[in-house]
């Protein structure tokens, strides 16, 4: 075993400083996407989630001021990610190991639902995960769909795409459409022309993905939604993961999971 293979080990190492994609750590824990925003803001954040329940399944949402999530009792969510983005009136500002020093007693956490808790279920199903073979950070892209607005907030669909072989699509879809609180089913699987994505070899965020012989790309919708809607939307303050660079929690992916 190494470091990563339990949810209090990754978190551990991420706090003492280690800065990788989360993908495939702690496997069979789920991961949360998160976004920090002040109280304010919460409200139209809460309501975002709601009314766009496949981009952005609410898994949490903590009190204003605490640093602390049900999901994984103990853990501090201003240390324990691998990577956090700053937004300021909508523009990343910068990128940090740890948001201790600008934490504030009126910011309210959310814990979004993460596709990678679903590759786990992939993989016990026979579907390979081309990120995770290839030690990569998933492709994400932003679409030309948009979300449903909420108060201040709205924005594109983002979607993380993994390539599948063509025979196993069905299983693909089946096996995540059990998982809604993770994002469920493909949004879109085939030519991505369809999302209005031009070039597969540029994602947005992540890191391009390799094909095999047989692959198809499917879609899912991400967990990065809430950043496109941030960068549209420009709230004065935002805290944010990195892509790819989660919240692993202390919950068995298979509580998500129905039958």
């Amino acid at each position: 075993m190494n470091g990563t293979d339990t949810p209090a080990g990754a978190r551990a190492a991420y706090r003492s400083g280690a800065v990788m994609p989360t993908s495939g750590h702690a496997s069979g824990f789920t991961q949360a996407n998160l976004v920090i925003l002040p109280r304010d803001w919460a409200w139209d954040m809460l309501l975002f989630g709601q009314r766009n329940p496949q981009p952005v399944p609410l898994l949490d949402v903590t009190e204003p001021g605490s640093p602390h999530t049900e999901l994984a009792p103990g853990a501090d969510l201003r240390t324990d990610l691998p990577l956090y983005r700053v937004w300021r009136d909508g523009q990343l500002a910068e990128e940090l190991r740890d948001i201790s020093g600008l934490w504030r007693e009126d910011l309210v956490s959310f814990l979004i639902g993460c596709s990678f808790s679903f590759e786990r279920a992939l993989l016990d199903a026979g579907v390979p995960v081309r990120n995770i073979e290839q030690g990569r950070n998933v492709a994400m892209f932003r679409t030309n769909r948009a979300c449903r607005p909420a108060g201040r907030l709205s924005g594109e669909l983002v979607v993380s795409m993994r390539p599948v072989p063509a025979a196993m699509v069905p299983t693909a879809v089946q096996v995540t459409g059990r998982m809604p609180q993770v994002h469920g089913a493909p949004v879109h699987v085939g030519d991505p022309a369809g999302l209005g994505i031009a070039d597969l070899g540029t994602p947005d965020f992540g890191e391009p993905i390799e094909f095999e012989d047989g692959d198809v790309p499917v879609f899912w919708a991400c967990g990065v939604t809430p950043q496109a809607a941030l960068m549209a939307s420009r709230p004065p303050f935002a805290i944010t993961h990195a892509p790819g660079h989660m919240f692993v929690t202390d919950v068995p992916d298979a509580v998500y999971r129905q039958p």
